[in-house]
């Protein structure tokens, strides 16, 4: 079959699949093809990769894929995905309501599945290999390994929101009969992917820095555990929840196997003995710095990172957190996750106590330092041009919509404070775009570990996890101390060991735009979502209200009007700041547990684009 033929071949496919917009049927996938013979070069396969180095990552940032998590950053249109995402869990609250939590999704509102354009692409590039004349170099061999990753990327990004697909991997004849195929299983879809990430670390090259900014054989490590302990937890919570969102298929012996594979992916990395985590002995700082240095390169913990430089290519990230806004806020939920200095859980009076004078629940002297390192203390420098007194309380009200607070507690994580670039300006920061780092490895493979066999893994838990310790002079883990038992507590009834290996993700990874999908891999919803609805700090009962810094400003007692929400009713003792107007969520959030873990195929995929092979996620 003659090149020009395969192309059109497989330009018909997606034009009936409906996946993309109009086509014509002469035209070239996207990309850099300067010859009449497709990657006959080493030099134009890289060319050709580039463009999924755009799109193909966790911080992809400028147009939305439509996915309903990936491209959801700040509401204001801010850091997106760098430090915005965290909105659509319950780790941080936004100026607007998140639908998905909510349970506000629409079928209406489905898009295209706009990720089998790239797929496309990439199948035309790996079904045309024999082309390049340089068949076997190194540089081959890593282009290759790029086409492989980036093709497992972009099926487990829809994998993520919708589930079962189509696993198209080759050219095929545009005969009706031959395009109308049915969604697979979801461990199809999970083994074919992890399959094409076995290949990436066979093609990719070896690196141990982060310099080059392109993807090797650690990264495609880091994402096959990624996937592996997604997909085991995904099939052994839905499954004990008796939903309709796992594989009816799956055993047992299946779910072990992918714990089994994330543990083998993650172990292959630490092996290697070439990264580590980050520590120069500041325990109050090195944490946050990773979050803000422009350039990763040299940093043993960084595997991928996206570098911007402010000028050429920037982000939001800074003009929008710079002031302690962003019209976004961390929430309380998150803030009463971290254990105390001495590895206990921050509950009861203690809790109560430190909230009244703000600022006091975040000292490191008393909290884990991961928290003053997330979350801004009065006293924080927040810009260079600041003048002591630097941030005293949040900006509840803000000059502008983006630099209001939502919540009362600010992010500090990922600002750079002493960013001389234009501190204001559209698209001007400098924040480093972090995909994979070890921090990711550890977890996965702790996490994994525990749900294999919690207490035969007890130690090697404990020491995954002592470098992330050690970094902010935080005890060993002790699964009996940190074991969280209070009744307003989500996990109190996991297993000590899954709950502290969970914990320890949520506060590690804070404000990093993954939460969302781990609450979805773990069925939580109902014990995190439903009924819930995001609190910020206390207000009424604390130094905040009638600080002088507000004045007469906020306004919260008004049946009309306010410009500040609060829980409870006036008179009440304790009320805590809550992002918008909770009139219609007086009983919390209302995501749907039988409808909202998938999101709706369009309907136009279940008719005549795929003759009724694909069927619509439960619930829709």
């Amino acid at each position: 079959m003659n090149i020009m033929k395969k192309r059109n071949i497989f330009l018909g496919l997606v034009l009936m699949l409906g996946l993309t917009g109009c086509y014509d049927l002469d035209k070239m996938p996207e990309g850099v093809l300067s010859t009449t013979i497709p990657f006959a070069s080493t030099g134009e396969m890289r060319n050709y990769l580039d463009q999924f180095y755009q799109t193909g990552n966790y911080k992809y940032d400028y147009v939305s894929f439509g996915d309903g998590m990936r491209a959801q950053g700040f509401d204001a249109g801010g850091g997106q995905y760098i430090a915005g995402a965290d909105t659509h869990s319950d780790n941080m609250a936004s100026s607007s309501v998140s639908t998905r939590l909510a349970g506000e999704t629409t079928l209406s509102s489905a898009v295209k599945l706009q990720n089998y354009t790239a797929i496309r692409n990439l199948n035309f590039m790996l079904c045309n290999l024999d082309n390049c004349v340089e068949k076997g170099s190194a540089d081959y061999n890593q282009y290759v390994g790029e086409a492989y990753y980036f093709r497992a990327w972009y099926y487990y990004q829809m994998f993520i929101s919708y589930g079962r697909l189509t696993w198209v991997n080759t050219p095929l004849d545009p005969n009706m009969e031959e395009m109308k195929l049915p969604r697979a299983n979801r461990t199809i879809i999970a083994d074919s992917i992890l399959a094409d990430l076995d290949k990436a670390v066979m093609y990719l090259n070896t690196q141990n820095n982060s310099a080059t900014m392109r993807i090797h054989k650690d990264v495609a490590r880091a994402l096959k555990s990624e996937v592996a302990l997604f997909e085991g937890t995904w099939e052994k919570y839905h499954k004990a929840k008796n939903d309709k969102f796992f594989d009816s298929t799956v055993t047992d012996e299946k779910i072990r196997d992918y714990f089994n594979q994330a543990v083998a992916a993650a172990k292959e990395v630490m092996d290697r003995g070439v990264w580590a985590i980050y520590n120069t002995g500041n325990k109050l700082d090195d944490y946050r710095q990773m979050f803000q240095t422009t350039d990763l390169s040299g940093n043993p913990e960084v595997l991928w990172y996206k570098q911007y430089d402010g000028d050429q290519i920037g982000n939001n990230v800074n003009r929008y957190l710079n002031q302690g806004g962003g019209s976004v806020g961390v929430t309380a939920s998150l803030v009463d996750d971290y254990l105390t200095i001495d590895g206990k859980p921050f509950v009861g009076d203690e809790r109560i106590e430190a909230k009244k004078v703000f600022g006091n629940e975040l000292q490191p002297t008393l909290r884990d330092p991961r928290l003053s390192q997330t979350v801004c203390m009065p006293g924080q420098q927040l810009r260079p041009d600041d003048k002591a007194p630097y941030y005293v309380v949040p900006p509840l009200i803000g000059t502008s919509s983006y630099n209001q607070n939502m919540t009362g507690y600010s992010l500090l994580k990922h600002v750079q404070i002493d960013y001389t670039g234009s501190l204001d300006a559209e698209f001007k920061g400098a924040t480093p775009a972090i995909q994979f780092r070890y921090a990711d490895i550890l977890l996965n493979y702790a996490e994994a570990l525990a749900e294999l066999d919690g207490v035969g893994n007890a130690q090697k838990i404990i020491d995954a996890l002592q470098p992330l310790r050690d970094r902010v002079g935080m005890p060993p883990v002790d699964f009996d101390r940190e074991y969280n038992q209070e009744a307003d507590y989500g996990f109190r009834n996991l297993d000590k060991y899954i709950q502290a290996v969970r914990r320890e993700r949520r506060v590690e990874k804070a404000c990093e735009g993954r939460r969302q999908e781990d609450i979805m891999r773990w069925a939580a919803a109902d014990e995190l979502i439903v009924g819930k609805w995001p609190k910020g700090a206390l207000f009424v009962g604390s130094n905040l209200e009638n600080h002088p810094v507000y004045g007469d400003k906020l306004i919260y007692d008004q049946a009309s009007g306010n410009n500040l929400f609060l829980t409870g009713k006036s008179g009440d003792p304790l009320r805590y700041i809550i992002p918008t107007n909770p009139a219609g969520y007086e009983s919390g959030w209302k995501f749907n547990v039988n409808r909202d873990y998938l999101l709706p195929i369009q309907t136009r995929m279940l008719g005549d684009l795929t003759g009724g092979m694909w069927e619509q996620n439960p619930g829709w």
